[in-house]
């Protein structure tokens, strides 16, 4: 009896799996993990980039921004990297374009 309960978990490893996977069935997996992941990851994070782009590419002078930093001013002079932001009175700041989050609709300075 002890030597059919010691050989009983060899005996299960080497039976045949019954209902054998397919084939297909992990191709078909990586497949839709690459559309799933494409859907909920690449694909957003590209379109806020290209918004960012497209934010940075249009900053003139008199926009009003806001900064990743919190500082809301506005931009007074734009060059090819940077731009200077008026956030008081005789206080301009340099920052690098990419800095820039969001435009702030225009008043939006003075009623804060």
């Amino acid at each position: 009896m002890a030597l059919a309960l010691s050989t009983a978990p060899v005996a299960a490893l080497a039976a045949p799996a019954a209902g054998a996977p397919s084939p297909w069935q992990l191709p078909i997996m990586l497949v839709a993990f690459f559309g799933i992941f494409w859907l909920m990851v690449w694909r957003p994070q590209s379109k806020r980039a290209k918004e960012h782009k497209n934010l940075i590419s249009a900053l003139s002078k008199g926009d009003e921004v806001l900064t990743s930093a919190g500082i809301a001013g506005k931009v007074t002079k734009v060059t090819d990297d940077y731009i200077q932001v008026e956030v008081a009175a005789n206080t301009v700041l340099s920052f690098q374009k990419n800095a820039v989050t969001a435009t702030l609709p225009k008043g939006t300075i003075k009623s804060i």
